[in-house]
Order: C-alpha cells, then structure tokens, then sequence
C-alpha cells in the first residue's frame, strides 16, 4: 500500500499546487479568486475522497479475489488427491495380478532352461559314448 500512499500524496500536492499557480496567476477579482479557490477545493476535496473509496474498493476486492483463489486452490488439491487415491484403488488390484503373472513367466522361462540344460547335457552324453 505504500505506493498508493504516495500517488494519494502526489495528487494532493500536485493540485494544491496547481491550484495555488493557477490561482494566484489569474487576473480576477478577491470574490471570483475566492469562489475560485473554494471551487476549486471542493473538486479537490471530491477526487480525494474519490480517490480514497475507490483505494477501499481496490482493497476489498484484492482481498476477496485473494480468499476465492485460495479455496479454488484447496478444492483443485482435494480433486487431485482424491483422483489419485482413486487411480491408486483402480491399479492396486491390476498391479497385483501383473505381478503374479511376471511371477509365474518367470518360473516358466525358469523350467524352460532347466529343460534346454538338461536336453543338452543329455546330448552332450550321448555324444561322449558315441565317440
């Protein structure tokens, strides 16, 4: 908020300042140079106050854009940990089953050696008492 402070502050200044230039180089009369001024700070004293509840407004809004974008951001990680935890439940008994199933090629290709071993050690054998 410091920046709005000085913008609040530089506007002030800056039309009191323009005011007082203006006023006090205009050839006119003490009643029109003090209608004048009083005019002039009553548009002054308006922007101001303008100025200030429009700041509020800002205020108000950033806040509540703020609070919906953090519940929008708590809903999303719920949705998003509640959709994993369904994706976990959906794969978990699938997993399983892959598993069993990589176990049982295993012991498969496990036999199949065993007998491509045997099968060639039989050969071999035969082979020695052939020669």
């Amino acid at each position: 908020m410091p920046n709005a402070k000085s913008l609040i502050i530089g506007i002030v200044v800056g039309g009191v300042a323009g005011a007082a230039y203006t006023l006090l180089n205009t050839p006119s009369s003490g009643r029109d140079f003090r209608e004048n001024a009083r005019l002039k700070s009553e548009n002054l004293k308006t922007t101001v106050l303008n100025l200030k509840d429009e700041g509020i407004q800002l205020k108000d809004q950033i806040a509540q854009t703020s609070r919906e974008g953090a519940e929008l951001i708590k809903e999303l990680s719920e949705d998003v940990k509640n959709s994993v935890e369904s994706w976990k439940r959906t794969v978990e008994p699938h997993q399983k089953n892959i598993q069993k199933y990589l176990q049982q090629i295993e012991e498969s290709l496990k036999e199949l050696e065993e007998k491509a071993k045997s099968q060639e050690d039989s050969e071999e054998n035969e082979s020695r008492t052939e020669h």
